[in-house]
């Protein structure tokens, strides 16, 4: 059970402190802060697994089911940090905004589970594929250091570094098999930092002044703070999560042979809206469901809750360790940047799965897609082009995952519902039409975006 459990923390450890890293470095957290801040999120990970699989009440899909801080967040979280003059203030507004998402996702779980239908592939896929590509130039930045003011800044040296562990992940990947390719990326970081050591840009400070033993202070950054233009941004993100863990349920469902039906699918998501409310407690942020870990529940047939449940407590421990935590700072952002292509890439990658079970056969789909990548990318190809919007405003236009997000339902309701013709039973006569077929997205190697 124990080596099992461990199994799945491998398998998601290096998910679940990337987006720390990338909103604390926006921030200009110092090695110390960082350290804590990726402690916290292990932390939370741990109790909103242990909500999934042991449950409490009608709170919990009670099944081998492990959460963790989700990627969908990232990009949003970064559009609040731009626009946040006192960066100290950042942290404080992203944990309230997530707080409100929270609860207000928690009150809207067993809705949700009925509305589900307004969110087919041709809506999630494009929002997932939007999440990897918004992740990309974090990766591309990481690539060339930690400091544009350095004047190692994008040399050879760290583009080096970078490839070179991009390389070391695709040999794994490529040559190895079952457990040890499961985990090819963080075996691609603990290598090439290894490499890094004799470059000099490894340094092995912030494990030696952490501490062995530690509690992540709640409200350690400071009291939560509550923007309107902040809170809307993380509720889009808060409708997708649930519509991935809402895939990633069914999925898991028929893999363990025991089916999640709508009640199983509103506990779930219960369980995934309160970890995210109580996360921001903890200085964590938005939890959701990590389905690299359904894969590896399909390839070990352990399916279990039980276990899962002990890889949550071992999330837990990690978390109250503050000298583990810190490993991760120790890896140098040109390693990092090197890991970070395949792990954003892969994100965009599964959008793309998902995008090619979204019947694009048909033109309404392809516009769809169209113009909800084109208004989602708009932050990345040209930074400043909502500049002369109101502050607020540009917390949700800067964020691509938001906005592109709300267009896809938005011409997913005008093209594939309204006006479509329905049966007696207040179905879409052909379901396969509007690309809502949601079994489409049962398979166990759906990735969902961490």
């Amino acid at each position: 059970m124990a080596t099992s459990g461990l199994q799945h923390v491998a398998a998601m450890y290096a998910g679940v402190v990337a987006p720390p890293l990338i909103v604390g470095a926006a921030i200009g957290l110092s090695p110390t802060e960082l350290t804590f801040l990726t402690g916290a999120c292990l932390f939370t990970a741990g109790l909103a697994t242990f909500l999934q699989t042991l449950g409490i009440w009608n709170i919990g899909a009670r099944l081998p089911f492990v959460n963790g801080v989700t990627f969908a967040g990232v990009a949003p979280m970064l559009a609040i940090v731009s626009v946040t003059k006192d960066k100290d203030d950042a942290l404080p507004v992203i944990f309230g905004a997530v707080i409100v998402a929270g609860l207000l996702g928690f009150i809207a779980a067993p809705f949700f589970s009925k509305a589900v239908r307004f969110f087919p592939p041709v809506v999630t896929g494009t929002v997932i594929t939007l999440i990897g590509v918004s992740l990309m130039p974090v990766a591309f930045g990481w690539a060339q250091g930690p400091n544009q003011k350095a004047p190692d800044y994008g040399s050879g040296t760290n583009l080096g570094l970078a490839a070179l562990t991009l390389l070391v992940v695709m040999l794994l990947r490529r040559f190895t098999r079952g457990f040890v390719k499961q985990i090819a990326v963080l075996l691609g970081l603990v290598i090439g930092t290894v490499i890094a050591i004799p470059f000099g840009v490894t340094d092995f400070g912030p494990v030696a002044e952490a501490d062995v033993v530690g509690f992540p202070t709640p409200f350690h950054f400071g009291a939560p703070q509550f923007t309107l233009a902040a809170i809307v941004s993380m509720c889009v993100v808060m409708v997708v999560s649930m519509t991935e863990s809402t895939a990633d349920m069914l999925a898991l469902g028929e893999i363990v042979e025991r089916p999640a039906d709508e009640r199983t699918i509103a506990a779930g998501l219960r369980a995934d809206t309160l970890g995210t409310a109580l996360s921001p407690v903890f200085n964590g942020f938005m939890c959701s469901a990590f389905a690299q870990n359904i894969g590896l529940v399909a390839m070990t047939r352990i399916r279990s809750r039980f276990v899962v449940a002990v890889g949550g407590g071992f999330l837990v421990l990690m978390g109250l360790c503050p000298m583990a935590a810190s490993l991760i700072a120790v890896v140098p952002r040109p390693v990092l940047g090197g890991a970070g292509v395949v792990l954003f890439g892969s994100v965009a990658a599964s959008g793309i799965q998902t995008l090619a079970r979204a019947a694009l056969d048909r033109d309404n789909n392809v516009l769809i897609v169209a113009v909800s990548l084109a208004v989602g990318i708009i932050p990345i190809a040209e930074p400043d082009f909502y500049h002369a919007f109101p502050e607020r405003l540009r917390i949700v236009l800067d964020s691509g995952i938001s906005t592109g997000c709300v267009v896809a339902v938005l011409l997913n309701l005008l093209f594939n519902h309204l006006g479509a013709r329905r049966q007696k039973d207040g179905t879409v006569a052909n379901p396969m039409e509007d690309g809502s077929d949601l079994a489409g997205t049962r398979s166990p190697n759906h990735a969902t975006a961490h």
